[in-house]
């Protein structure tokens, strides 16, 4: 484990949250919004481990702009931040919801009421299963609902799902933290009226490699190098390829790409009932006493 590079990537990570927890982004386009974000990760010296998620309302996740995406920040939306800084490829995995509806407010309170619980608690050795519960317990005493499909996340070198979930609420089967291990910990939230899970939606502008093996076709081959080079296996957006990509012609050897099985596409996730949804992150690594949290 390369501690340094994933308490680099925390403290870059931490301070860009705080200054998207703080700023005024009503009147913003997402476009806007996640550029700024991005920009400010680069700035300090970091690399996006992948792309800005600005996932607005009943959207719980995975919707980041589109090129030059028109959309924009109202005072009645909610909006989630989920942002992740990669050092070398370790990365640090945070998220906050900002709310500028009184009425939202509760939810954004319950997710970090959560999220401190749970940081509260967890050491090495700890059971996932006691994280969720705790997630879970923290939640429902604000008469709201977790996510119970959604869930924190081991992670390893530009790796950001490692294969181990650290659930929302109390489950069957569990494993024990490990101070080898570095994790993130994100609990969801929805009012009472919410099913409490989402379901995939029909946008899918996060992309991933999941494959090296080559196309018939030459410009789709070229493409799916650019994107090894320059994000490896970690999750990226399509407004990235445009910087240096047409954006038609990218879109279509994308399909191409996605249809081969080469890159994978990330459907947006929206909370079943269409309730609202808030969310709170940081990346944690257990040891004896307690934990690191990097993104603190």
């Amino acid at each position: 484990m390369q501690l340094d590079d994933y308490i680099k990537a925390g403290k870059i990570a931490s301070e860009v949250r705080e200054l998207a927890r703080n700023k005024d982004w009503v009147g913003k386009t997402l476009y806007e919004i996640c550029e700024t974000v991005e920009s400010e990760i680069i700035n300090r010296g970091g690399k996006c481990a992948f792309p800005v998620n600005t996932s607005l309302n009943e959207l719980a996740a995975h919707y980041t702009a589109e090129p030059n995406d028109p959309k924009v920040l109202t005072s009645s939306d909610l909006i989630k931040i989920d942002l992740g800084v990669q050092i070398n490829g370790y990365i640090a995995d945070t998220a906050v919801s900002v709310s500028y509806d009184p009425e939202s407010a509760i939810l954004v309170e319950a997710a970090e009421s959560a999220l401190k619980a749970a940081m509260g608690m967890v050491k090495e050795g700890t059971k996932s299963s006691d994280i969720g519960k705790t997630i879970q317990k923290t939640i429902t005493q604000y008469n709201l609902k977790p996510i119970g499909n959604l869930s924190g996340h081991s992670l390893e070198q530009y790796t950001i799902h490692a294969g181990k979930s650290i659930p929302n609420m109390w489950s069957i089967g569990s494993f024990s933290l490990s101070s080898k291990e570095a994790y993130a910990c994100e609990p969801f939230v929805t009012t009472a009226k919410g099913l409490g899970f989402v379901r995939d939606g029909k946008i899918k502008n996060i992309f991933g490699l999941v494959s090296r093996k080559k196309t018939k076709n030459e410009n789709a081959n070229k493409l799916a190098d650019f994107i090894w080079e320059n994000f490896n296996t970690l999750p990226f957006a399509l407004r990235w390829i445009t910087k240096t990509h047409d954006e038609k012609e990218s879109r279509v050897l994308l399909d191409e790409l996605v249809k081969n099985k080469i890159v994978r596409a990330y459907p947006v996730l929206n909370e079943a009932n269409g309730q609202r949804v808030a969310q709170a992150e940081h990346t944690f690594i257990p040891n004896e006493s307690g934990a690191l949290i990097t993104t603190l």
